[in-house]
Formats: C-alpha cells, sequence, structure tokens
C-alpha cells in the first residue's frame, strides 16, 4: 500500500493483510497483475430514473460510503466531505465523494444497479515542468536490431574535479531513451537496447543546484571509457551568487525590480499546490508558514519537499528579499503549501481546494496539468472562484493544447516564454528555442501548451529560484511561469485601490476583476501565434498604477538616488569624479514636482541596458534587497503604444552592481536588451533611445545630463518638462 493509498482522515482502516503476511510477500515472488482503477464515487444531487416509469431513491454521502465498504469487490481509501454553496452564488454546493479501487467492469455493474450514483476516474495528475528536451520525430522506433545494445558510463563533475551526485543524465536515441542519475562520485552508467554510440542523438546533464544544464547534440560517446561532463556554475554567470541577491530575469521582464520597496504583498494569502516547500531554505524561512500534507498525512509534511518542484515556485512567489540568494514577488505575502505530490490525483487536488476555501486563500498557484478532464475538479474550481480564491494555472508541456484544469473559463492560464540572453549556449534551455523571436530575444519555446485558452505568458525558461535544502536551479515549465504571475496577482490584491473598495468582498467578481488587471497590464508578444502568448506578458508598473500613483517619496531618498545615480555614471565613464557628486551644480537636482516613485500612467519610458556609450551587459540584476527602482529593468512603453516588455536589467538597487554576463546574446540579438522591437541604435544614444548631443567630452556631458534627467523622471523625482514636446 503506498502512502497515497492511506485513509486520510483515520476513520477508515486498511484491509488486512494476506494470510502469507506483509513479510513473506515481499520474500517471495509475486505474479505481476494488473493494478485495480481508483474512483471518485459521489451521489448526484437529485433522483435519476433507473427504469421507465420508476425513479430511484436519492442516497447522502453516508449511505454511498457504507454502500461501498460492503461490496467486497470494493476497497474504500477515504473519502472527501461535502461542503454547501456559497450564499448568493450560482454554483451549488458540492457533493461528499468517496474514493474507491475497483475494476472498470465492477464500475459499469454498479452504474446499472444505482444510477443515482455518478463515477469518476481519480487520475493522477502531473507535474507541469519539462523532464526532457524535445526528440526529433522519426517514422521508426528504431533503427538497429534488438538484440544490440550499449552501455554508456558517465563521470559527472566540475571543472575543479568535484563531483555531482543526484545530477540527471538522460540519453536519447532512435529508440526508447534512458535516464539515471549520478552517485555518490558522480558517475552514472546507462543502458541501451537497440542502440549503438552512433545511433545516440542526444545526452542531457541536470544538477540538482548551482549549475546550469547541459545538452549535447550527437554526442561522441565512448563504451570503453567514462564521458565527461563538467556543468557550468550558476555563480560563474552570475558573480557573487547566491552571497549576493538578484532579480530573475523574467521578474526584471515584469518589471518587478522597479516597484518601490513598499509593495511587498502584505495581507494577501497565497497557497502552492505542489509538492510541499523547504522552509529548510533561507529563501522560504518564515515566508512559508503553513500547509497541509495530502499525501502522507503527517502534520509537518508540507514542509518537506523531495521534488524540489514546490520550493521552486514558492521562492518565485515569495522568496526572502535579505540580500542573499533570489527574490519572490510578494515577499510579505503568507505563503501556504499544500503537497499533493508526489502521486497526486484529482480527488487530492479537491482536498486541497477545500484547505484553500476554509484558510481564505487569496491566490492559489496550481503548476499541474492532466490530458483528462474531470467535472468534480471543475465543480470545486468554481466553487472557489464563487469564495474569491483565484486560481492561476500553468498551461501544460507537452506542446499540444492546454491541458486541464488551463481549459475552463474560471482560471487565469498561463503560458511559458524565453529569453535567448538569459542563459548560456549549450544547456538544455537552448534546445527550447523555437519559432520567431523578438528583437529582444524572446521566444515560445517548444514545450509549452498552446491553444486559445491560455490568458497570458509568463518567463518559464531558465527560472532561477530556490530548491532543497539550500540550493538554487534554473528550471524550465509552464510550472515555472505560473508562479510569476501568482506573485504579481499578490501584489495587485494587497496594493490596488478597486480591491479596498468596490471589489473588496470575496466572489467571483473580485476574481474576475483581478484577472482583468493583469490581462490588460499585458505588453503583448509578436511571435507569431497568439494562441501561445494570450494576452502578452503582464507588466507590473502598469498592473500597480493606481498604488504608484497615491506614494509619496521622503526627500532624503532624492538625494540618495541621485547620488547613487551619480556614482553608476562616474563609473561608467559617463561623468568626471571632479565635476559630478551628490549635491552637485548640476541645476536640476532640485526641481520639485515629484510624481512619486515608480512610472505614472502616460509618463515617458526609459529603455534599459543601454547607456551613452553604448549597451551594457543585462541578464540578472545583483544588489540588496528590493529598492526605488532605477531604469534597470525596462521602461513601460505608454499606454498607447505597442512593443515588447522591458529587458534585461543592468544595475543592482541601493549599492548593487552591474551583473557581468560571459556569454553572448543568443539568436535573434543585435540589438540592445529593453528597447522595442525594430529599435536599433544607429550610434551612440541615451538610455532613452535618441541620440548623443554630440561626441568628444562636451557631448558626453550633454548626454550624461540628459539621461541623469530621465532617470529622475522616471523615479518621479522631477516633474515633467514643460519644454519637452515630446511630453
Amino acid at each position: 500500500m503506498t502512502n497515497n493509498d492511506k485513509p486520510k482522515d483515520g476513520s477508515e482502516e486498511p484491509r488486512p493483510a494476506s494470510p502469507r503476511g506483509r513479510q513473506a510477500s515481499r520474500q517471495a515472488p509475486q505474479p505481476v497483475e494488473s493494478r485495480p482503477r481508483r474512483y471518485m464515487v459521489a451521489a448526484m444531487p437529485q433522483p435519476h430514473p433507473a427504469t421507465p416509469g420508476a425513479a430511484a431513491p436519492a442516497l447522502d454521502g453516508d449511505t454511498v460510503r457504507r454502500l461501498l465498504e460492503d461490496d467486497p469487490e470494493v476497497r474504500v481509501l477515504r473519502r472527501l466531505r461535502g461542503t454547501a454553496g456559497n450564499p448568493g452564488a450560482q454554483a451549488p454546493g458540492f457533493p461528499a465523494v468517496v474514493v474507491a479501487e475497483t475494476t472498470a467492469e465492477h464500475v459499469e455493474a454498479l452504474r446499472r444497479q444505482y444510477p443515482q450514483l455518478y463515477f469518476e476516474r481519480d487520475r493522477l495528475l502531473s507535474y507541469s515542468d519539462v523532464p526532457q528536451p524535445p526528440r526529433r520525430r522519426r517514422p521508426a522506433p528504431a533503427v538497429v536490431p534488438p538484440g544490440v545494445e550499449s552501455t554508456f558510463a558517465f563521470l559527472v563533475r566540475d571543472a575543479d574535479g568535484t563531483p555531482l551526485p543526484g545530477a540527471s543524465v538522460l540519453v536519447t536515441g532512435h529508440g526508447w531513451p534512458a535516464q539515471t542519475s549520478t552517485g555518490a562520485d558522480g558517475r552514472a552508467v546507462v543502458t541501451m537496447v537497440g542502440e549503438t554510440p552512433e545511433s545516440i542523438t542526444g545526452v542531457t546533464v541536470r544538477p540538482r543546484s548551482g549549475y546550469w544544464s547541459v545538452h549535447i547534440d550527437r554526442p561522441a560517446l565512448s563504451t570503453t571509457r567514462d564521458n565527461l561532463i563538467e556543468p557550468m556554475p550558476l555563480s560563474e554567470t552570475f558573480s557573487g551568487f547566491p552571497g549576493k541577491q538578484v532579480f530573475g530575469w523574467g521578474q526584471q521582464a515584469m518589471n518587478l525590480d522597479r516597484l518601490p520597496p513598499t509593495l511587498r504583498g502584505a495581507g494577501v494569502r497565497v497557497a502552492i499546490i505542489d509538492s510541499g516547500a523547504d522552509i529548510r531554505h533561507p529563501d522560504l524561512r518564515d515566508r512559508v508558514r503553513a500547509g497541509v500534507d495530502l499525501v502522507g498525512g503527517e502534520p509537518d509534511g508540507w514542509s518537506v519537499d523531495a521534488a524540489y518542484h514546490g520550493s521552486h515556485c514558492a521562492a518565485v512567489v515569495s522568496g526572502a528579499d535579505d540580500g542573499h540568494g533570489v527574490v519572490g514577488f510578494a515577499v510579505e505575502a503568507e505563503v501556504h503549501a499544500c503537497k499533493i505530490f508526489p502521486g497526486g490525483r484529482f480527488s487530492d487536488l479537491i482536498e486541497a481546494l477545500d484547505y484553500c476555501i476554509e484558510q481564505r486563500i487569496d491566490v492559489v498557484n496550481l503548476s499541474l496539468a492532466s490530458r483528462h478532464h474531470s467535472p468534480l475538479v471543475a465543480a470545486k474550481i468554481e466553487q472557489a472562484r464563487e469564495a474569491g480564491v483565484a486560481c492561476v494555472v500553468a498551461g501544460g508541456n507537452d506542446g499540444g493544447p492546454v491541458g486541464f484544469p488551463g481549459i475552463l473559463p474560471g482560471v487565469l492560464t498561463v503560458a511559458a516564454v524565453g529569453k535567448a540572453d538569459a542563459f548560456p549556449p549549450g544547456t538544455a534551455h537552448e534546445a527550447e528555442i523555437h519559432g520567431p523571436m523578438t528583437g529582444d530575444g524572446y521566444f515560445s519555446p517548444r514545450f509549452t501548451c498552446h491553444g486559445p485558452e491560455i490568458d497570458v505568458c509568463a518567463p518559464g525558461v531558465a527560472v532561477l529560484s530556490a530548491v532543497p535544502p539550500d540550493g538554487y536551479a534554473a528550471l524550465d515549465g509552464t510550472s515555472m511561469a505560473a508562479p510569476h504571475v501568482a506573485g504579481l496577482a499578490a501584489l495587485v490584491l494587497a496594493h490596488h485601490s478597486d480591491f479596498r473598495g468596490p471589489f473588496s468582498g470575496r466572489d467571483a467578481r473580485r476574481v474576475d476583476h483581478l484577472f482583468h488587471i493583469i490581462k490588460s497590464s499585458c505588453v503583448p508578444l509578436n511571435l507569431g501565434d497568439l494562441h501561445r502568448t494570450g494576452a502578452g506578458m503582464p507588466n507590473a508598473l502598469r498592473a500597480l498604477a493606481p498604488a504608484l500613483a497615491q506614494i509619496t517619496p521622503e526627500p532624503v531618498e532624492a538625494d540618495t538616488l541621485l547620488g547613487q545615480l551619480t556614482a553608476e555614471m562616474t563609473g561608467a565613464g559617463l561623468l568626471a569624479s571632479a565635476a559630478w557628486g551628490p549635491g552637485g551644480d548640476s541645476g536640476h537636482a532640485g526641481h520639485g514636482g515629484q510624481a512619486g516613485p515608480g512610472t505614472q500612467p502616460g509618463m515617458a519610458a526609459c529603455g534599459a541596458g543601454t547607456t551613452a556609450n553604448g549597451p551594457v551587459p543585462g541578464g540578472l540584476v545583483t544588489g540588496g534587497p528590493r529598492g526605488r527602482a532605477t531604469s534597470a529593468g525596462g521602461g513601460v512603453p505608454p499606454a498607447d503604444q505597442g512593443g515588447a516588455p522591458g529587458g534585461a536589467g543592468t544595475r543592482g538597487k541601493r549599492g548593487g552592481t552591474r551583473a557581468a554576463r560571459p556569454y553572448v546574446t543568443g539568436p535573434g540579438g543585435g540589438r540592445t536588451p529593453g528597447g522595442a522591437a525594430g529599435d536599433v541604435p544607429a550610434g551612440p544614444r541615451m538610455a532613452n533611445g535618441t541620440p548623443t548631443a554630440g561626441t568628444g567630452p562636451a557631448g558626453g556631458e550633454q548626454a550624461a545630463m540628459a539621461w541623469l534627467k530621465e532617470e529622475m523622471r522616471a523615479a518621479g523625482l522631477l516633474g515633467d518638462d514643460p519644454a519637452d514636446p515630446a511630453e
């Protein structure tokens, strides 16, 4: 009996062991037989005719349970209690459900005998991450005789010779792929039937944490010696990481790093229905505060994450803003972990949603999917919506149509996008580049599901986040895209004035308005197919514009920001150290009309990643805790213009340094990060995209002055310039 077979409420006892005894059954060989199927059984809300002219009596939950427990061909596992409908809601109450195992043939017999019962397969759910790179389809499953086999030994270590235990090794050929993981010595052995070294099409290695993945097309493998693979450390790409905190490229693309530090999601509850969240991790400690274990039933089982998946999602939503590691969207939100993986089924998802309704959760992140529809799960999600619980759902990762429950109308369904300069070449992330690409390098990855049900897209390739016990990993999947949107949803609920006024009630109107704000904030991405991107990528500055308009900065912060900007310009060679300094004679620092930090509606947008001397390297923003925004992370296009979302940022917060990236921009580059598609600078330009006033020292000073004014205006420290015709 697996953990998932155990009674969940303690009211049912498992059936007695066989006469041979449990110990004997483990030692003696047993014939392999088909497993029974698992079903959810519920009484229909109204009587249904059994035969013409006759009516079958109505059944309640207790009667259904006793009926099935008395059936020798049925094994009852547990019961999900029924719940009443919300007052004034359109959705009816939810019936009590009995989870049981039996055969498909016996279910058909029960359906004929009890037509008032509803039977539904309790199917397995899957994570919405990407287990392996896409394989090229071939007409034949194998090209060599099945008697041929090859054994490959792999040694996975870093450049210093330190072995990497627990790294996943996937070998693909013309037939079935093979997968294993490295031992304590960093070695792994794979035997493939029907393959030769020449028929192997790819090798992918994914270390548990701390390193980039490695993907090799058409590898030259040996069967007589170790095949050495040396992944690149994350710290080689992001200098000082994890000792220095970074903003993920996706957070920059959604302009999270430009929000003022006062918008942190306090008062909002977010639930991650996944594999748990390891609270030992410094980015999750004190961030994930409660939960429920629906796998093993342990009181604190939700705080253990053997799959690494839920922890990664939780840190995207609410990673600690402590100057180290990663930082989440809503760092002060109250996060709950509902553990249903490994082995999660529809019935577990229903129980987890019941928990969310009872705990008055505001936003639920569902990084899971199924190829099968469940009317019972759909009814529970609608009941949650009527209770004011907003479900943000991953679209799925098999490259086909959107999975369930992403196809439901009452959820916000998220597809994944990637950015070509967000990861080094030679990684598994690079294998996901597919189709057209914007001028900024945004692309729709091969794995993301697509269809008219996609509402928005979000970063889901090479997403850096926390994994147990204290590491970090860059993962792919719509699983990684969904928590970006869930985190933004938490910020909107916490700080948008509409949710303290007409939409303050916990009902479906609240959820629908939240989704409307997020979709309205999106910047479209032209990737050739709206079914892969929906409305586009949500923009935090647009979604939170009313909250930003109400913020009044402290006067001391103007001097602080001016000093930081001046120091950055001096370090970049744009200013001479003797000529400029905090409180110097620039003639602009004392402008009045402060409009508050953050971009205001209708203000001019500042590009990112470009100075008068050309582009600066981007990637992830390093620095301390999230502070008042500079132009890092790209500007917000004016409301009446399209264009790509803000690109990769270039500067840290409050004394942070630029993040160096030792790899070149991927395909589709040829432009500075963060600008609008098609805006290729011709000659020296300022951060706002306008040409410099001249060349030489005088021209450089004019460009520096204009850049500084734009930076301060974008931060709300200067009012609009009435002499500027563009404004």
